[in-house]
């Protein structure tokens, strides 16, 4: 008899997850695409999202609540920018807007708009799932040491 492989660390993991908020909208998910693989602890899935993992087999399907904590983090207000609303002249501002800013080194931030102002934008740089708990539905398919 063989023992069946659960996942744990240095195991190779291939699922299908779909991601959502409280209120149902999905964020993402795998289930109408080819399933995601991945290797415990490679970075591909943050921690919390590993951990609930532990123990799972080929053939299980589970739903997990992720909190804040061990998913995107608490969010940090620190990460909320005021900038003069003359910076944004050429564009429709809206709550909610996603912009992609350059940083320093020419990288890519991105900034969601929270408030607009008379004179100046509230602009959040926090992860855009950053103090909400996710619903995280996996179907594990295949589990393999490596």
């Amino acid at each position: 008899m063989t023992d069946i492989q659960r996942i744990a660390q240095n195991t190779q993991v291939t699922l299908h997850f779909t991601l959502k908020l409280p209120n149902g909208e999905v964020v993402d998910t795998t289930t109408s695409k080819a399933p995601a693989t991945f290797t415990v602890g490679d970075g591909s899935l943050l921690p919390g999202f590993e951990q609930v993992l532990f123990g799972l087999k080929a053939g299980d399907q589970r739903t997990f609540e992720i909190e804040p904590e061990r998913g995107f983090g608490p969010g940090n207000e620190q990460n909320i920018q005021t900038m003069p609303l003359d910076n944004f002249t050429d564009m429709e501002l809206e709550p909610g807007l996603l912009i992609i800013f350059r940083d320093a080194a020419g990288g890519e931030m991105p900034g969601v708009v929270k408030t607009i102002h008379d004179t100046v934008v509230d602009i959040d740089f926090n992860h855009p799932l950053a103090g909400k708990t996710i619903t995280f539905e996996v179907e594990i398919i295949a589990v393999k040491a490596v």
